[in-house]
């Protein structure tokens, strides 16, 4: 560290970038931190993972009759609440990128120790509304950290969104979210993806319906296997034996 930045952290010490306090100097933290991002113990002691036997679900909280692919499984390891929950704030709304590649990263780790694998990992796009208002793609970003680690390929032009939705958060009914989504992707002609076991990846998952919309047009399109993998989600009852 130059003499100039100690000089500065001395008068305005780094802060956590997810609650605000006094961010930890590095040695203390649990994790080790890329570049500039500074969180503090507090946070970084919230990066705990269910326990394996809950972090595979069915990726839809409601299952129908009649679903193409009802056993659909959803990799989930962390709840979205408290450090999460402020975490995905931020990435989002507060333009914290490095923060989205590190807890990447962190899911690439804790998914390579399930033997999480398959042959392509695609992240949900967003529209191109939403893409030009936020600046980047925070499943894009989640995305590619974690496929570094695990080590399969990781392709953002895959899957294209074809119109702008409301957001699933916004709406609180099951149906409302099912019918917002229907619809809103489509397979760049470019990729042929016939056989092939997918990964597709998010951010959130709260009922499963736009992880469950792409999977549906994957595996029409010929993919052997889909599976969704997020960072976290607020389903904490499991709704099936584990996978």
């Amino acid at each position: 560290m130059s003499i100039l930045k100690e000089a500065w952290s001395l008068l305005l010490p780094p802060k956590c970038c997810v609650c605000g306090k006094l961010a930890d100097t590095k040695e203390r933290l649990p994790f080790n931190l890329p570049g500039d991002l500074e969180l503090c113990f507090d946070c970084m002691s919230q990066i705990v993972p269910e326990d394996r036997s809950r972090r595979w679900i069915l990726c839809l909280s409601n299952p129908y009759i009649g679903d193409p692919i009802p056993s659909m499984p959803l990799y989930m390891p962390f709840r979205y609440e408290g450090f999460f929950k402020k975490a995905v704030a931020s990435i989002k709304f507060g333009g914290n990128r490095e923060l989205a590649s590190f807890l990447g990263a962190v899911l690439g780790n804790i998914a390579k120790e399930d033997y999480v694998n398959s042959n392509l990992i695609i992240p949900i796009p967003l529209s191109q509304k939403r893409l030009e208002e936020r600046g980047y793609n925070q499943a894009q970003i989640i995305a590619h950290a974690a496929s570094e680690v695990l080590g399969i390929p990781c392709v953002d032009d895959a899957l294209i969104r074809t119109r702008d939705t409301l957001r699933q958060s916004d709406l609180k009914e099951d149906d409302s979210r099912a019918g917002n989504i229907s619809g809103a992707f489509k397979l760049n002609p470019s990729w042929d993806i016939k056989g092939a076991r997918i990964i597709i990846v998010d951010d959130v998952a709260t009922t499963g319906h736009t992880l469950h919309e792409a999977a549906e047009l994957l595996m029409r399109e010929g993919a052997a296997f889909v599976a969704g993998m997020v960072l976290c989600g607020n389903r904490y009852v499991k709704n099936a034996d584990p996978f």
